[in-house]
């Protein structure tokens, strides 16, 4: 898998708004963004609800009232499309993915040569299809939104087990829009501690903010959701980034992962020119030869190429051997 960090995903999700035009010019726009990726999601409304069965009942959703299947029926990638998609990446050399939402997704994945695997938040308990996944040997990332420590334990061991041998958590907040303050990112150093992996943030707040503090927290990846309009209304656009915004992303992220740097004191190369802005002694009056030094002939001031300041009193009272002048260095060998 890629090893440049921050790995960045523009996921594309429902916003292709049934329209592979647009689902192609996604693909595009996501490679000129500087993504690293660009994911999709593989599952019709058949494979993973019930139609006429569920709605959704949370009033502050988004979708509040919705059918479920008529839902996924919106917002899903048809199948058909995948091949095109997977060939549009490769055009654009950025790498493409998916999160499968069954286990028929994965052979589709399979046969198309996906090369790492999304495991969704709401799928985490979806053990049929982590061991699925696990089996393909290939490199998983997962999301851990709304699930409990033992959820989240479950899943890992089963991946684990059955034949993951890379493996990334993403900390998540399953709503949409997420609030920034339920995001609660102080929980990614303790996850990459818990479970001795790579983690990273999978965001649905609006805007950058929550990606660049995660980022000076140990996150290696971010993912985030990618429209072309968000006045186009599709079924995720509401938490949603439009290329300029993603472009703003991908930049400042890896400016902050670039803050980052090493433990660090002392001059680096581009503070040596810093002395300038210290200060040392020098002579603000003229001192005749075999005159005293006082606290009226000189200065601590800028620059700081003279003598150090922490010589000034111990300079007081000595005699000059040589006629001074403002703005003369004061050194030792001057001085008796």
């Amino acid at each position: 898998m890629n090893k440049k960090y921050p790995f960045i995903i523009a996921e594309m999700s429902g916003n292709h708004n049934q329209s592979l035009d647009n689902a192609l010019e996604l693909v595009d726009a996501a490679a000129d963004s500087g993504a690293d990726a660009i994911k999709i999601q593989t599952y019709t409304a058949d494979t993973i609800s019930i139609k006429g069965v569920h709605k959704i009942e949370d009033p502050g959703s988004l979708w509040y009232g919705r059918d479920l299947h008529d839902l996924y029926d919106e917002a899903h990638t048809p199948w058909e499309w995948h091949s095109a998609i997977f060939e549009r990446a490769k055009k654009n050399k950025i790498i493409c993915f998916s999160s499968p939402f069954d286990e028929t997704a994965v052979d589709l994945l399979e046969s198309l040569g996906n090369p790492i695997y999304k495991i969704a938040s709401f799928e985490i308990n979806h053990i049929p299809l982590l061991r699925k996944v696990a089996k393909t040997k290939k490199p998983v990332i997962m999301s851990i939104g709304a699930s409990s420590l033992s959820e989240i334990e479950e899943a890992v061991n089963t991946l684990r087990s059955e034949g993951c041998g890379e493996l990334i958590l993403l900390k998540c907040t399953s709503a949409y829009p997420a609030l920034h303050s339920d995001a609660n990112l102080v929980t990614i150093p303790h996850l990459k501690n818990l479970f001795n992996c790579e983690v990273g943030l999978s965001d649905h707040t609006k805007g950058i903010a929550a990606p660049i503090v995660a980022v000076g927290l140990g996150a290696k990846y971010i993912e985030k959701h990618f429209c072309l309009d968000r006045s186009k209304k599709g079924v995720d656009s509401e938490f949603s980034l439009e290329p300029d915004e993603f472009k703003m992303l991908t930049r400042e992220v890896r400016n902050a992962y670039k803050t980052i740097g090493v433990i660090n004191y002392g001059l680096i190369d581009s503070e040596k020119k810093g002395d300038a802005g210290k200060r040392s002694i020098y002579v603000s009056d003229f001192i005749k030869s075999g005159e005293k030094i006082t606290e009226k002939n000189i200065k601590i001031i800028r620059p700081g190429y003279g003598m150090h300041p922490r010589y000034f009193d111990k300079v007081i009272g000595k005699i000059v051997l040589s006629d001074l002048h403002p703005g003369d260095k004061l050194s030792f060998n001057k001085l008796k």
